[in-house]
Parts: structure tokens; sequence; C-alpha cells
């Protein structure tokens, strides 16, 4: 990787803002400690090969399955479902999930429920678990009380996806708040604009990365404007919401100049955003679900063909698009695409525990921090776990971290 692309404000001073979360949970319930009798059949595999019988690699043993949207709505997981697909073969089956899913909630369970349906899928990788993924695994359950589940990026309050997935993995969406508005400043921004929904606005951890980006904005001497975007599962739809973006960021940099970082809480907005901000000359300092590759390629024309997953190549390329368009050290992301890490690590850990290295328990947290690791490669994680309003750490809900990348 070239060296002059990447300077990296470190993570360190993200940290630990979970306080602001505004989630009101239930009382605690447990995830599931225990693989179910059902999933041990690579166990029975071992004692069969004891016993100087040859016996089948394990993963013929079983099957996981992978639920992402399609690409119309981010092709990030998608594009990583499939590259999982291509390493482990029959092993892993895909499903999607409706773009319309907030309308669509029964299609989105019956998915799940048809994929759990052959007996050989023992866990299922959800990213992302949009609103209604509760109610798949509720439902699931019903017939498969065995099946693990692994869900990155809830759309549902760490209240009713927690006690309902045995592992949740998400951003550390409150810790952004703490870490955008001081990386912004650097990048020269006066003004920040926010762009989301009602439907977003509800959710606790994005609540709470809100409040964060209040405070912060406050410190750092930036002036925060709240925008009203179409949700784009509403009525217009996703092309109403992406029209939307790129008829409002002339106007506003218009009313604030150029000195304006944009965020939106929407994958679907971020290329229209990210196209506006360069032909604009704006600011643009991390996405919803950072990652290198989130909206960048479309937004900038840029060729992925042979690099899909290829980091270094992508950095490269943007930093090429920002050489081109003069935004030198205004545009910055994260050196990991994190819903592809939750979909690499998810199979990558379920794997594991179906092979029966976590000793029969379904969460081993070191195991998993060193999957998650291992998955993101050389750029050091900061990894933490969800602590509720109570002060309460949620020993199945993680939240990652990772340092700027900005493209001087």
């Amino acid at each position: 990787m070239k060296k002059r692309l990447l300077s990296f404000t470190l993570a360190a001073a993200m940290v630990f803002s979970l306080a602001g979360c505004r989630s009101a949970e239930p009382a605690a319930t447990e995830a599931p400690t225990t693989i179910a009798a059902t999933t041990a059949a690579a166990e029975g595999g071992e004692a069969e090969a004891a016993e100087g019988e040859e016996t089948e690699a394990p993963a013929a043993d079983f099957k996981i399955g992978i639920i992402t949207g399609t690409a119309s709505q981010g092709d990030e997981e998608i594009t990583q479902a499939n590259k999982m697909k291509e390493k482990y073969g029959d092993m892993i089956v895909t499903s999607t999930y409706p773009d319309n899913f907030s309308t669509e909630t029964e299609t989105v369970i019956s998915n799940a429920v048809a994929m759990a349906s052959d007996p050989a899928v023992k866990a299922i990788v959800w990213c992302q678990a949009i609103p209604g993924t509760a109610a798949a695994i509720d439902k699931v359950r019903e017939t498969r009380p065995d099946m693990i589940f692994i869900t990155g990026t809830p759309g549902e309050d760490p209240g009713v996806i927690n006690p309902k997935a045995d592992i949740v993995l998400q951003v550390d969406e409150p810790g952004c708040g703490v870490v955008i508005p001081p990386q912004a400043k650097a990048q020269g921004a006066k003004t920040m604009i926010h762009y989301s929904f009602p439907r977003h606005m509800s959710y606790a951890l994005i609540v709470a990365r809100h409040e964060n980006l209040k405070k912060y904005c406050e410190e750092n001497g930036i002036e925060l404007v709240d925008v009203t975007a179409p949700d784009p599962t509403g009525d217009s739809g996703i092309t109403g919401a992406q029209q939307f973006i790129l008829e409002d960021v002339p106007r506003q940099i218009e009313k604030y100049g150029k000195d304006t970082v944009f965020f939106t809480t929407n994958c679907g907005m971020q290329e229209p955003l990210i196209r506006s901000v360069f032909e604009q000359g704006a600011i643009y300092s991390l996405q919803c679900c950072p990652s290198p590759f989130h909206a960048f390629p479309a937004a900038l024309n840029i060729d992925m063909a042979g690099h899909e997953a290829d980091v270094d190549y992508m950095l490269e390329q943007l930093q090429a698009k920002v050489d081109e368009a003069g935004m030198n050290g205004r545009v910055s992301t994260w050196g990991v695409p994190c819903n592809m890490l939750f979909v690499e690590a998810g199979v990558e850990y379920a794997k594991k525990v179906l092979e029966g290295q976590t000793n029969g328990v379904v969460l081993d947290d070191q195991l998993l921090r060193d999957t998650l690791q291992e998955c993101a490669g050389e750029i050091k994680m900061t990894i933490d776990n969800y602590v509720d309003d109570s002060g309460n750490a949620k020993d199945n809900h993680y939240l990652v971290m990772a340092d700027f990348v900005t493209f001087e």
C-alpha cells in the first residue's frame, strides 16, 4: 500500500461513549451457552475416527446460511456472502431480504424459515440484521431451537436483538459520534449536515451517536444541522431518497459553504452523497457503515473487476480520485470494511463452533475476538462490549472501531 495514502487518526480517542445509549432493556436474557446435540455431528465424527475409521472433514456435516440485503441497498454484504460461497462451496447457502423490509416483515421471516428448513443448516449469519430479524429468529427457533444466529449491524435496539441472537456484531455507533467531529474539524469543517429520518432516529444506538455528534461538534466549533430525508423504505423508495440527496447537497453548500461535512445514517444514500460532495468540493469523513468499499466505487466510477475485496487497491484508487478532484485532506473512511468483516468473521466463527473448537459453548469470547481481528488483517480493531443505560455490559454484543484513513 502506498504509505502516502494513509494518515491515521487513532481510535483511542473514540472510546467508551457508550453511556450515551438510551435504550431500555428488559431483564437480562442470556444467549444460549451450549450447542444442541443436533449440532454435534462433528464430535460424532471424531469419535468414529478414534475407533480407526476414516471420517469426512467436519464441513461436510453442516451448512452455514448467510442472509443479506440486495445489491440495491448496498452490495458489500452480498459480495462477501458470495465470496464465502466461493471459498467453502456447498457448505454455504445464501438468501436475501426484500428492499422494502419494513413493510414486508412476513417475507423477511419466511426467507429465514425457508433457510432453516434444511436440517443441515446449523448456523445463520445475518447482515444487515434489519428490523424483523428478532421476530424471524423467534419463528425459526419454534422448530430449530438449536440454530445459531450471528447478527451483524442490527436495525433493532439492543434490548430487542440481544436476547434473541447468540452474537451481535456492530460498529460502535456512539463512539463514532465522538470521533467524527474532531476528524471533520481536522479536515476543515465548520458545519455538519446530518441526514436521517424518523425510523432511524428511533434506534437507540443511532440516537446515541447523534447525541455525541451534537456534543462533540459543539466542542470542536462545528455547527450541526439536522436535515430530514425521505425514508428509502417509504413510498418514494430508494430512488426518491437518492434524488433528494442529489438535490439537497448543493442547496446546503450554497447556504453553508464548502467547508461542510456531510453524514447520513442510511447506506442507500451514501452513493449520491459521495458523488455530490466530490462535485461540490465539500467534506466527507465517514459512512454510516464504515468501509473503503461502501458506495465509493459506484459514486466515483472505480472499476472493481477482479478487486472486489482488495482493500489496498481500493485505497489506492480512492487516493487517485481525491488527487484528481483536488479534495486532498477532505475525504476519509476506515481501512476495514465493517459489514464485510461481520459476514466473514461470522462465518469463520460459526464454522469453528460447529467444528467443536469452543468446547461446546456458542460464545467463546476470546476466540470470537481473535476471529474478528484475523479477518480484519493488519488494521488493529478496538472491540468492546455494548453497555446498557444501567452500566451492564452485554457479553454477546460486540462494538468495533478502527482508525481513520485520510486521503492527503
